[in-house]
């Protein structure tokens, strides 16, 4: 186990039906990291993610986050401790305004002073978002959506926000700018777990990173000895 982690995933299992994705993945974030997660497509980092966060049930192990085993809690339960969750995809409501999006993020939040500060929060990282508050979530580009789905997320002030590919079908531009938006983050003191398939850029900004492959852990370590340990080049890295 590692010591003073945030969140600890320790030898979990998990998929779908009969199908078993994970066999026996650990995974672990202290307070204040930022931690990538690469792997070839289908080794089963979503599938660790979606567990976390409880969309999955695992079948073996445990998940303890912020001192407390919260393995096999609903989403909504994982929510209100604190541990938000961005999926892949962009899912954003087309129909809603940028401000009623950010607004249903803080669905579990009571006191509009809290919701208040929560948006200038948002606003001082996003400015783009402030600008855009009546503008239909819709009919904004694929790179702008992905900062309304990382905004709402941010309105609870998560201790931890897990990310699936952040960047994942998005223009170079906003690939750069995202990634430089989660470095933003870490800065003003969040802390980060994400799933991506830019290993190299996932890796270059990473405090520490994970390897999986098959379901399983396969190598770990800081971001810059991953970046340039030889077989994780060679075998992911395209070098």
């Amino acid at each position: 186990m590692m010591e003073g982690a945030l969140l600890q995933a320790e030898a979990v299992s998990a998929g779908y039906g009969k199908m078993e994705i994970l066999h026996g993945v650990s995974l672990a974030v202290r307070p204040g990291e930022m931690v990538s997660v690469i792997g070839p497509n289908g080794a089963g980092k979503s599938t660790a993610f979606k567990t976390i966060v409880g969309l999955l049930h695992p079948r073996a192990g445990r998940i303890l986050f912020d001192g407390r085993e919260i393995t096999g809690l609903r989403p909504d339960q994982v929510l209100r401790l604190g541990l938000a969750y961005v999926p892949q995809g962009r899912i954003v409501f087309p129909q809603m305004t940028v401000l009623e999006t950010l607004e249903m993020g803080a669905y579990i939040e009571r006191d509009p002073a809290h919701v208040r500060d929560a948006l200038d929060r948002v606003y001082a990282l996003f400015p783009i978002l402030d600008e855009r508050q009546r503008q239909k979530a819709g009919t904004m580009s694929g790179g702008e959506q992905q900062m309304v789905a990382i905004a709402r997320a941010l309105m609870t002030t998560p201790k931890l926000i897990l990310l699936d590919e952040p960047s994942l079908g998005l223009s170079p531009k906003f690939v750069a700018l995202i990634f430089e938006k989660l470095t933003e983050m870490k800065r003003a003191g969040y802390t980060l777990m994400v799933v991506e398939q830019n290993a190299a850029k996932a890796l270059s900004v990473a405090d520490r990173g994970y390897v999986l492959e098959l379901g399983r852990n396969r190598f770990e370590g800081t971001g810059p000895s991953l970046l340039a340990d030889p077989e994780v080049k060679r075998l992911y890295l395209g070098g």
